[in-house]
């Protein structure tokens, strides 16, 4: 997950069951039944502001999703099926 802006209690949360090896990216491995306790817990507790962009594994071909809530300042685009972010 990516995050513009989180507030800081969610920031904490998020360090128990995530690496954060750059400000408001967190990277982790949980399985899939947390994973969605995570985004459900994040919709909650973030405002748009947050600017979150989740990527999520899938048993489905390309194996993974990405969804993103309020302004990611990011743009994501498919291609072929593929879900890419567009990078400035």
């Amino acid at each position: 997950m990516i995050a513009n802006d989180l507030p800081p209690a969610v920031r904490g949360r998020m360090k128990l069951w995530f690496i954060e090896p750059r400000p408001n990216v967190f990277i982790s491995g949980v399985k899939d039944a947390v994973a969605k306790k995570v985004v459900d817990y994040l919709h909650r507790h973030c405002p748009l502001e947050s600017g979150l962009m989740i990527f999520r594994r899938i048993p489905e071909t390309p194996g993974y999703e990405i969804c993103g809530v309020g302004d990611t300042k990011r743009n994501l685009t498919e291609i072929s099926g593929l879900q890419l972010v567009i990078e400035k």
